[in-house]
């Protein structure tokens, strides 16, 4: 069931994501780049489910193969073809292939906790920065790219993200020393989901949009939730695999 809301996560990611990065495109994107993509986002989580690194990696090669084809079908009729499939390109490595390490996280010792951990360090992250950045914001943080984020949110946000981090730690694992040592941890996730969400607000504002999408009322779409989470994910994974 993971694997399923997972799957779901990443298809309706990935959907907006093709629709905010050839929006001004003047040929429609394809469908079968579309269908490429989502087949690819599934069958990603679905290799992750096997725990196997090799069949994710034949994914990969598979994608490419299939967009090797489509370029020779439509190189004729569209030079510009190589730019569609780079951006299609971008997009898999963007939200699928960090979405399917949610899977490795959560096969690992006590990974449901850790993968709990990461939303809760992520949410205290956004939490921080936009309250510390209301009352104390005063110094715009690439004010070209989005123009209410302050210095001050940003390192409001941090300082949350590595307190919240420190408690919960202690909370679900009871062990101080690990607490400690998660300090940096959730130093560099809070780094990476603010880097995440302006890359996303990069991306929305070079096609003139405001909200990735309407799936969630009133929060904009799936990608503007996740945004921060696809940056923070292979953070936690590597810090969890090769540190802790």
């Amino acid at each position: 069931m993971f694997a399923v809301l997972v799957s779901v996560v990443a298809i309706f990611a990935m959907r907006e994501y093709l629709r905010i990065i050839f929006k001004n495109d003047e040929i429609p994107i394809s469908n079968t780049i579309k269908i490429i993509s989502y087949i690819v986002s599934m069958t990603l989580i679905i290799s992750a489910c096997l725990g196997s690194w090799e069949v994710l990696f034949l994914i990969i090669a598979m994608n490419l193969l299939a967009l090797s084809i489509f370029v020779l079908s439509r190189f004729a009729g569209n030079h510009a073809v190589f730019d569609i499939i780079s951006k299609q390109v971008l997009g898999v490595v963007y939200i699928p292939v960090p979405l399917s390490l949610l899977i490795f996280i959560r096969e690992l010792d006590e990974g449901t906790f850790w993968i709990i951990w990461l939303l809760i360090g992520i949410f205290a992250n956004d939490t921080g920065a936009f309250y510390t950045g209301t009352f104390f914001g005063k110094r715009a943080f690439f004010p070209n790219i989005s123009p209410n984020k302050t210095i001050e949110g940003s390192l409001g946000g941090v300082t949350t993200a590595m307190v919240v981090g420190f408690i919960f730690c202690q909370i679900f694992f009871n062990d101080l020393s690990l607490s400690f040592l998660i300090i940096p941890a959730s130093f560099m996730l809070a780094v990476a989901g603010q880097i995440g969400d302006l890359f996303e607000s990069a991306l929305k504002r070079s096609s003139n949009i405001k909200d990735s999408g309407r799936i969630l009322p009133g929060h904009g779409g799936m990608l503007d939730r996740i945004d921060g989470l696809l940056l923070a994910i292979p953070v936690l994974y590597v810090y969890r695999v090769f540190v802790l």
